[in-house]
């Protein structure tokens, strides 16, 4: 939620990042509008009450006729009262209604446009040529059977499209995926969390996920709960209606969790595989820290995941995320695409976007100093997402017998050097 003081001093500017997000820009004349409302219910009820709290003591000091001719009064001011009241909340809620509909002020420097409008910042290693070493590349799927990896067959028997088995190296690449992320984001500072994947209402709405990215968010209406989509959700609302101490801040927090996916509208688009499924286990960097502070932080977890891909030795670019292609509420995002041989293309495997004070504003969460209490600001970044991790170290480390190197960052947390054919 953007701050309203804000808005209502630079609307053309909210408007203008409204447009680069190609969203509607009348919500901005809209929120302007209830806010003035909102504040002239609060204006009216807070002078009913004065006058009924006056009023009030006059009664007490009257007798006979005249003070029941002032209850009768009374009444009738009481009633004003509660009118007054419940238009004052209506108004406040139609005023937060609106402002949650607006997304997160864009960062100047963001590219503005739709999902192919994203600028490429920089390649980091060479996609291997398998022309000179004399054979054509697997896929992850062939891979992971030759293997005894992967078993999507099953999995779809078993839940349907977009679900899969790890089994054998595939289980144990996991675990060594998990083990070297957490490690590696312990020995930076970062705090091992492992959070509820069922979370309230209040939790995925505040962190931003009911606007836009509803329609891909599981909702369990009988129990009132939301499976989430990443751990951005419960580590984003871990410090809900609190107050931090600026002393404390940066918070880190490193949180393994499963993460549900509908993939709405992906129909028809990366059904082979487990490039894009409804279920995956991921290993999700979180920040709260200083406003002043969180350009930096960005830099400092996009820095972290270009880190575990070079330890992947895995082929990868950096792209700056077009501003129609960000979430509601990142202001920026970076995205890491690694190389797959079999699609001759860059697939994100991480990203890390900056939210400034956006989502802490709708979930409460501050921190106090000497200039008074104020949001703090949030960021996320993927360490891993272990599917797309997979595919990627299975279709660049193989060999010419379907055998496949693992990543020397790895081998001690597998015991082994290669995977063999079963």
């Amino acid at each position: 939620m953007i701050d309203i003081k804000f808005l209502r001093e630079n609307p053309d500017q909210v408007r203008l990042s409204q447009k680069g997000r190609g969203e509607d820009e009348n919500i901005v004349t809209r929120a302007i509008t209830a806010d003035d409302e909102r504040r002239a219910a609060i204006v009216t009820f807070e002078a009913l009450r004065a006058e009924q709290n006056v009023f009030s003591k006059s009664v007490g000091a009257a007798k006979g006729d005249e003070k029941t001719l002032l209850l009768e009064r009374g009444k009738e001011l009481s009633a004003k009262v509660k009118i007054a009241e419940a238009e004052k909340v209506e108004a406040e809620t139609k005023a937060r209604e609106l402002l949650m509909l607006l997304s997160n002020l864009l960062d100047p420097k963001a590219p503005i446009g739709g999902e192919e409008d994203f600028v490429v910042l920089e390649h980091i290693g060479t996609p291997r040529d398998f022309k000179k070493d004399n054979f054509e590349p697997k896929d992850h799927v062939e891979l992971g059977k030759l293997l005894g990896a992967i078993d999507t067959e099953r999995g779809a028997k078993v839940s349907g499209a977009r679900f899969y088995y790890l089994t054998g190296v595939g289980a144990l690449l996991e675990f060594a995926l998990v083990n070297y992320a957490i490690s590696s984001a312990v020995k930076a500072g970062f705090i091992p969390v492992i959070p509820p994947v069922l979370v309230k209402p209040a939790a995925m709405e505040g962190t931003g996920f009911l606007g836009q990215a509803a329609e891909n968010v599981f909702n369990l209406e009988k129990d009132d709960f939301y499976l989430v989509g990443t751990s951005e959700v419960p580590l984003a609302a871990f410090h809900m209606d609190e107050i931090l101490s600026p002393e404390k801040l940066p918070l880190r927090y490193a949180g393994y969790s499963t993460c549900f996916r509908r993939e709405a509208g992906t129909y028809g688009k990366d059904t082979r595989g487990i490039i894009r499924v409804h279920q995956f286990d991921k290993v999700e960097m979180f920040t709260f820290c200083k406003p002043e502070d969180a350009v930096a932080e960005h830099q400092r977890l996009l820095q972290w995941e270009k880190d575990f891909l070079q330890a992947m030795e895995i082929p990868f670019r950096v792209i700056d995320v077009a501003s129609g292609d960000l979430g509601s509420s990142a202001t920026r995002k970076f995205d890491c695409e690694a190389w797959i041989p079999t699609q001759n293309a860059y697939r994100e495997v991480t990203s890390t976007s900056n939210c400034t004070e956006f989502q802490a504003r709708r979930l409460n969460i501050r921190m106090k100093d000497d200039q008074g209490t104020k949001p703090v600001a949030t960021l996320n970044g993927t360490l891993v997402a272990i599917p797309r991790m997979i595919v990627a170290i299975l279709e660049n480390h193989q060999n010419s017998d379907g055998t496949v190197n693992v990543p020397a960052a790895l081998q001690p947390f597998l015991g082994m050097t290669r995977f063999e054919l079963v």
